[in-house]
C-alpha cells in the first residue's frame, strides 16, 4: 500500500527562546527535521514525504530535498497555514488515493522505525493508530475554578505520527474547520468516525523547550 508522511514543520522558536524555529536547530549537525525526516525514509523505502513550512524557511526545505535525493524525489514541500488543521490540510493535496497516512510533528525527531511500522500495521488492520502512553504523574482536572483528580490509569497523553488510512482522513479535512480541533484524531472524529489508540514512545518526546532540546541532544549522543 501507498505510504505518505506529512511532516508538519510550521512551528516558531518562542518558548525555546531562540531566533531559529526549533525544527531548525542542530543536532549531531543536523537539523531538527533532519532526523525526523529521516527515520520516516529509512521505514519504508517506498514511502514519500510531504514537509509543510512556513513560506519564509522554504529554502530549507529545498535543501533537504537535494540531500535525499537519490536518483528520484522521495520529498514534496508546501507552505503551512494558519491552523495546523490547514497546515495539514495543505500537505494532503500531495497525498494519492488508497493509501496510508502519517501526519507527524517535526519536532518529534526521536521517532523510531519500530513506532512508525507499528502504526501502520494497525492502520492496515483498524484504519487508523493513534499513538498514546500512560501517564505517569498525578494528574488534576480543572473545572470552573474548581479542581479534583482524575485517576491517570485513564489518562493517555497523545504523540504523532497520527496514522489513517487516506480515504478517512482526506474526507475529514474536506469539513469546515472548528476550534476544537487539536490534532488529526480530533478532526476524524467530528465525522462520526472512531480512531484507535496504539502503544506510543516515551522516548518520543515533543522538542517544545530547552529542556527537551538537551535531552534528544543526549538520547541521539
Amino acid at each position: 500500500m501507498k505510504k505518505f508522511a506529512v511532516i508538519v514543520a510550521g512551528g516558531s522558536g518562542l518558548r525555546m527562546g531562540t531566533e531559529t524555529p526549533k525544527q531548525f536547530l542542530l543536532l549531531n549537525e543536523k537539523s531538527v527535521l533532519w532526523h525526523s525526516v529521516n527515520s520516516f525514509l529509512n521505514a519504508y523505502d517506498d514511502l514519500k514525504v510531504i514537509i509543510v513550512l512556513p513560506e519564509e524557511h522554504f529554502a530549507k526545505g529545498e535543501e533537504l530535498q537535494e540531500e535525499f535525493m537519490d536518483g528520484k524525489q522521495k520529498i514534496a514541500l508546501t507552505i503551512g497555514g494558519r491552523t495546523r488543521f490547514q497546515s495539514v490540510k495543505n500537505g494532503l493535496a500531495f497525498v494519492e488515493k488508497d493509501a496510508i497516512v502519517f501526519v507527524h510533528d517535526a519536532v518529534r525527531c526521536l521517532i523510531t522505525k519500530d513506532l512508525i511500522e507499528r502504526c501502520y500495521e494497525q492502520t492496515i488492520q483498524f484504519g487508523s493508530a493513534i499513538p498514546a502512553v500512560a501517564a505517569t504523574d498525578s494528574i488534576r482536572i480543572i473545572e470552573n475554578n474548581q479542581h479534583h483528580v482524575a485517576d491517570r490509569n485513564d489518562v493517555r497523553i497523545i504523540q504523532t505520527p497520527q496514522t489513517f488510512l487516506s480515504t478517512i482522513l482526506i474526507d475529514a479535512f474536506n469539513q469546515p474547520y472548528q476550534e476544537n480541533f487539536t490534532d488529526e484524531a480530533t478532526v476524524v472524529e467530528a465525522t462520526g468516525q472512531k480512531v484507535f489508540l496504539c502503544e506510543g514512545d516515551y522516548n518520543n518526546i515533543k522538542i517544545t523547550r530547552p529542556v527537551d532540546f538537551l535531552m534528544a541532544k543526549n538520547y541521539l549522543k
